[in-house]
């Protein structure tokens, strides 16, 4: 590996860290993010300086900086100081893409810009945020895989086939300039929301509180909880021999009719309706010929996610909530934030026609 390069700010700045004791400064983006929130809420317990980027101003943090992931404009600025970058943001889709590279060009040219800026500033090290979904997307679910394993591009989705690539052309950077580089691989991201703002992720236990779909379909992933994801990711930047590693963040897959067992056990003596049905196969595949999302779902249908979080436990001393706990703080905290109301009860039944709000409107 070549040399990491350092402009003559960031070896200043090390200089006086060093000599007057000053709290280093780290970089993370998309710090509006559900994920980027608890990072920056993790890092700051420990005593770093947190610089975020966004689009918009974000609670409680002074230094945000905004800019754009498809434009240049102001990265060199944004990273110029910092000691490590978090690149934590990616573009989601709203919606189901009309082609790949709605997706794929923003993820890949993004995260080459932000690993552009921070080599040219000399920082001392780059954690991305990858996902499970660039290393068991198109593979046979018969095994468990490791961070050896890479996503099969040909048959990934748009958004899987935009992880996969963009964390490919990172590490072809990190290879090809020296940038000291770590990736992280967490599984579907679930726990307490720090804002009504950021749902991302946790989207899939609203959807069963706010009973948005009256049967659960046959899909399960690899879970993981937001507060563990965001300890991880300062491991990842602070331990030496993590450096041109990746570490998947998951636990054991869970099928969504077990979360939805879970949140009716707890929810529906408090009013709440959770589905826990199981949706025909057959139904999906008639929804999916009139809706897209449906229709991609298909090809997750009686597949198992199956990863090994082994290396971050061993390598960065790393360790999981249970995935229950993680499960219902995040129905609380969609409950405490107003995403989904709780509905009138009476005699310990749920009152017909009751209120019970979320984006779907009254159920």
């Amino acid at each position: 590996m070549r040399k990491r390069r350092r402009c003559a700010v960031g070896v200043a700045l090390e200089q006086k860290t060093r000599e007057y004791g000053m709290a280093e400064r780290v970089l993370v983006t998309g710090a509006s993010g559900y994920i980027a929130g608890h990072v920056i809420a993790e890092l700051r317990t420990h005593g770093y300086e947190v610089r975020g980027t966004a689009r918009r101003l974000v609670d409680g943090l002074e230094d945000v900086v905004a800019v754009d992931l498809l434009r240049d404009d102001g990265w060199a600025e944004a990273v110029e100081g910092c000691d490590y970058v978090l690149h934590v943001a990616s573009p989601v889709p709203r919606g189901v893409p009309r082609s790949d590279d709605e997706v794929v060009r923003p993820a890949v040219d993004g995260t080459l810009r932000v690993l552009r800026a921070a080599a040219d500033a000399g920082v001392r090290r780059v954690v991305v945020t990858s996902s499970v979904n660039a290393v068991t997307t198109g593979l046979p679910d018969d095994r468990v895989h490791t961070e050896a394993d890479w996503s099969d591009v040909d048959r990934c989705p748009p958004y899987q086939k935009s992880k996969t690539l963009a964390e490919r052309a990172a590490w072809e950077f990190a290879e090809s300039t020296g940038l000291e580089l770590v990736t992280t691989q967490p599984g579907t991201v679930v726990g307490p929301l720090l804002g009504p703002a950021a749902v991302s992720s946790a989207g899939v236990v609203l959807s069963l509180l706010a009973r948005q779909f009256p049967a659960v379909p046959n899909i399960g992933s690899a879970m993981v909880d937001v507060r563990d994801v965001a300890v991880a990711h300062r491991l990842a930047m602070t331990t030496p021999a993590a450096a041109g590693n990746r570490y998947i963040l998951a636990g054991e897959h869970l099928w969504l009719r077990d979360m939805a067992r879970l949140l009716a056990e707890v929810y529906n003596p408090r009013g709440f309706r959770v589905p826990t049905g199981a949706m025909p196969t057959w139904l999906l595949w008639l929804v999916g010929r009139f809706d897209q999302t449906a229709r991609q779902g298909m090809q997750f249908v009686d597949r198992r996610e199956l990863v090994s979080a082994d290396k971050a436990r061993r390598e960065l001393g790393w360790t999981m909530r249970p995935v229950r706990e993680s499960i219902l703080a995040t129905a609380e905290s969609l409950i405490e934030h107003g995403l989904v109301g709780v509905p009138a009860v009476r005699g310990g039944e749920a009152v017909e026609g009751g209120e019970l709000l979320g984006p779907a409107g009254a159920v």
